[in-house]
């Protein structure tokens, strides 16, 4: 099976987290995960947050703490989840690949259909 290794954004304000629905040309269509997405070569976490957030969201972003690794194995593809904190530094995030954002109050992240790579990066907040 094919192993990849995605990053992932915990974007933060005040007691809300940004989450972002995938859309239901997607694989893993309308569930709700971390905005992030797949390294390219040569890339590192950081690089890769930065290049994917500028383009789904249209935000330019700072990445800041490593939060941790999630690994899970889909039925189609192992994802190796690197997790980190990131500040909005310009624009507001708007939705080009996804179907929708939300702002989620952190108690609520669990009442989200979040994609299964997605459930344990709400340990990594507690």
């Amino acid at each position: 099976m094919k192993r990849i290794r995605v990053s992932a954004a915990v974007i933060a304000d005040g007691d809300r987290v940004l989450l972002a629905r995938r859309s239901a040309e997607m694989s893993r269509p309308l569930k709700w995960e971390f905005p992030g997405g797949k390294l390219e070569d040569g890339e590192s976490d950081r690089e890769s947050l930065c290049r994917e957030l500028a383009e789904e969201l249209g935000i330019e972003t700072e990445v800041g703490e490593y939060l941790g690794l999630v690994s899970h194995d889909y039925e189609d593809i192992s994802i190796d989840l690197a997790v980190y904190r990131v500040r909005i530094l310009h624009g507001e995030p708007a939705a080009r690949e996804h179907s929708e954002l939300s702002w989620v109050i952190r108690s609520e992240l669990s009442d989200y259909d979040l994609a299964e790579a997605d459930i344990p990066v709400l340990k990594l907040l507690e």
